[in-house]
């Protein structure tokens, strides 16, 4: 049965490869009106990409972001990195059924200081640009590339004690995020060929942006040299961010924008996954040639992605919203069409299941005892 390859425009069926599949992630199968399954369908990974994955919690947003990300690292010259803020993506690491899922879990994720530009250093640190402590900040960023560096530039400034001391007490604070390190993770580390997810379950907002932004940037950085000596990194990179809106509305956002409107050239693609469409920049839909919709039942929500809604999208929306978990509407710009898919089974552990209070029941001595995974019904995120 032939496979559908969404993102691949409908005249070329072929790869480098000569093989249509080779550079094609399995997503899942064409749903029929009658619900029963159709026709494989296929993500293409042998151009970059711009997509985007919605649902409501339990719908399945997460869970398909995680097939995607098996998909791409299972695909020769992709380099896939995950970034994690709810820590439900390291089963990657674990066993697959079926080919195996080449990833590795980085579970206290670093980036070098000089990878957050100068002038996004005060709002990492909340304070204001205009601001005498911001601007401060602002200047010890330009000077020193490590934050140790940075600190010594504030002490030594010749300013008034009192932002002085504010400013060092905000650097002193951003150390103690443990996520700045003049050795921390590079293109290269995260290219290597395998799967990498970056594990930000234990950080705040603003660390854990801290981190996304330097991944982001520096993987569009190495692939976008200006020098002329070409890409420093042969695979093309694919960025998944898990709960967009939390780093598309902070200190991450400028180089996730960067990637969204200039990645195609360098061949960077990003993939970003939120319950609330509505929270994202205009951007983030509107740039997304690939749109991931499971179920949405929100105004706000809906009228985010309705505002982007193509001319051959030939009815509302809320009309054709996907009912059951795990189902999903694609909206593929590249091939210009709408198809209703079921996402495909894991083949590693999803770590997004929710507890159940009723896969836990007294015993006769008036004790919980848990009942075997097998029982409990489980969630998709």
């Amino acid at each position: 049965m032939r496979t559908e390859i969404l993102g691949r425009p409908p005249a070329d069926d072929s790869d480098a490869g000569g093989n249509p599949e080779t550079h094609a992630g399995h997503l899942g199968y064409h749903r029929a009106r009658d619900g029963s399954r159709g026709a494989p369908v296929a993500v293409d990974f042998d151009r970059p990409h711009a997509g985007l994955v919605v649902g409501k919690r339990g719908y399945g947003k997460s869970y398909t972001l995680g097939v995607l990300a098996e998909a791409g690292a299972r695909t020769r010259g992709v380099a896939p990195v995950v970034v994690d803020p709810m820590g439900v993506f390291a089963g990657l690491a674990e066993d697959a059924g079926g080919d195996p899922v080449p990833a590795t879990v980085v579970a206290d994720p670093t980036v070098r200081a000089d990878a957050i530009p100068p002038e996004r250093w005060p709002a990492l640190v909340g304070t204001a640009p205009d601001d005498p402590v911001g601007a401060l900040v602002w200047h010890a960023a330009s000077t020193a590339a490590t934050l140790p560096k940075m600190r010594s530039v504030v002490a030594d400034a010749d300013a008034d004690p009192g932002t002085v001391r504010a400013a060092t007490n905000r650097l002193r604070r951003a150390a103690s995020w443990s996520v700045f390190d003049p050795d921390g993770l590079d293109a290269r580390a995260l290219a290597d060929g395998a799967a990498t997810v970056l594990d930000c379950s234990g950080l705040d907002d603003a660390p854990a942006n801290a981190v996304a932004a330097g991944v982001a940037a520096a993987l569009f950085g190495a692939r976008a040299d200006g020098s002329g000596a070409g890409p420093s990194v042969d695979r093309l990179p694919w960025l998944f961010v898990d709960e967009a809106h939390a780093f598309l509305s902070g200190v991450a956002s400028a180089p996730l924008r960067r990637i969204l409107t200039r990645g195609r050239a360098p061949g960077v693609s990003l993939f970003v996954a939120t319950q609330r469409p509505n929270a994202l920049p205009d951007v983030a839909v509107s740039q997304s040639d690939l749109r991931v919709v499971h179920r949405l039942t929100a105004g706000p929500d809906l009228d985010a992605l309705a505002a982007a809604d193509p001319a051959y999208l030939d009815s509302d929306l809320a009309e054709t919203m996907p009912t059951s978990p795990g189902e999903a509407l694609v909206i593929d710009d590249t091939a210009e069409a709408v198809r209703t898919v079921a996402v495909r089974e894991r083949d590693t552990p999803h770590g997004g299941d929710s507890p159940r209070a009723s896969a836990v029941t007294p015993s006769h001595d008036g004790l919980s005892t848990e009942r075997s995974p097998d029982s409990a019904p489980t969630d998709r995120n």
